[in-house]
């Protein structure tokens, strides 16, 4: 029995004794509560920081089987909380934050629909993504940039938020002409 009551299973794992074999997947499981205890992980980061330790495949599949039992591993939940707190937060644009997704190994098509939920879809949040882009510019540049070194600067700012350059040079004339 695992810390939160599943059962971890040892059933297809081969090699060595099997009070050996308990104890290095009770270890890996261990490694794993320590992890997703810090914040929210995706099964990829789990599996990955799993195997780095050197904890053999099978013990990786049985603690990532067994975190998704208890319901402490959740990709969906994970991309959820992702882009709502980058959004809110950071003030990241929906580009930086479907490639945050990404990177930390949420497949494209949940890193669409986390942001679909938000409503900030390409297709469907060009204007909240520029109202958005707006802020940060008023915020970060009270006074709209005039100067062609002030527009780059700021334009900078906006593409390394992830917003999409068009949206970005959008969100740059609107603040210039004050609306």
């Amino acid at each position: 029995m695992s810390e939160n009551g599943s059962a971890v299973s040892l059933t297809g794992i081969d090699g060595g004794n099997l009070a050996s074999q308990e104890r290095a997947l009770r270890k890996a499981l261990d490694l794993a509560y320590a992890q997703i205890n810090r914040r929210e992980r995706t099964v990829a980061e789990v599996r990955s920081q799993l195997e780095r330790k050197g904890v053999c495949e099978d013990h990786v599949d049985a603690v990532v089987q067994t975190l998704i039992e208890q319901r402490l591993l959740d990709d969906e939940r994970f991309a959820q909380l992702f882009v709502a707190d980058k959004r809110e937060l950071e003030r990241w644009g929906s580009e930086r934050i479907r490639r945050g997704l990404t990177a930390r190994g949420i497949d494209r098509g949940l890193a669409e629909r986390a942001l679909a939920a938000r409503g900030e879809t390409v297709d469907d949040g060009h204007e909240d993504e520029l109202t958005r882009a707006l802020e940060l510019l008023r915020r970060r540049f009270p006074d709209p940039p005039h100067e062609r070194r002030d527009r780059d600067r700021a334009l900078g700012v906006l593409l390394r938020k992830g917003y999409e350059q068009e949206i970005a040079i959008a969100a740059l004339d609107a603040h210039a002409r004050g609306t």
